[in-house]
């Protein structure tokens, strides 16, 4: 059994998590909410995009099938496909907008010139790759 860390939870530890904060700050993401704040909201959407998870009740069936792990993966709670979809409407999409131009930005200070290209297109297609479902 492993003892140690969720893949998952690695992943996210990389991301600069204040920058996402300024994010939320600058158009007051998690005003007048309750409990499911904007990072619970990205944390199930990067997790729905990592595991190709196709529609919000797959989301849920898939969360819900993890429980038991969903804190060590950085979930506050249970995610239900109600709470997405609530929080699909009110969240304002420019938060998740301009953090995904943090990252790019991080990225290109990362990565070299000449490589930055080759490993956007590799990184892309094995992303979008689906693997066959139909054998």
């Amino acid at each position: 059994m492993n003892a140690g860390r969720t893949i998952f939870a690695q992943l996210i530890e990389q991301l600069p998590h204040k920058e996402f904060k300024k994010c939320v700050g600058r158009y007051s993401g998690d005003a007048n909410l309750r409990g499911f704040s904007c990072w619970d909201q990205y944390l199930a959407m990067v997790f729905a995009q990592l595991t190709y998870r196709e529609s919000l009740r797959d989301i849920e069936a898939c969360l819900g099938a993890m429980r038991p792990k969903l804190y060590h993966m950085g979930f506050r709670g249970r995610v239900a496909r109600s709470t997405l979809a609530d929080a699909n409407d009110t969240h304002d999409w420019r938060i998740y907008a301009d953090f995904a131009q943090v990252l790019m930005t991080l990225h290109d200070r990362s990565t070299p010139p000449n490589q930055w290209a080759s490993n956007s297109i590799k990184a892309f297609t094995r992303w979008t790759r689906r693997p066959s479902t139909y054998a």
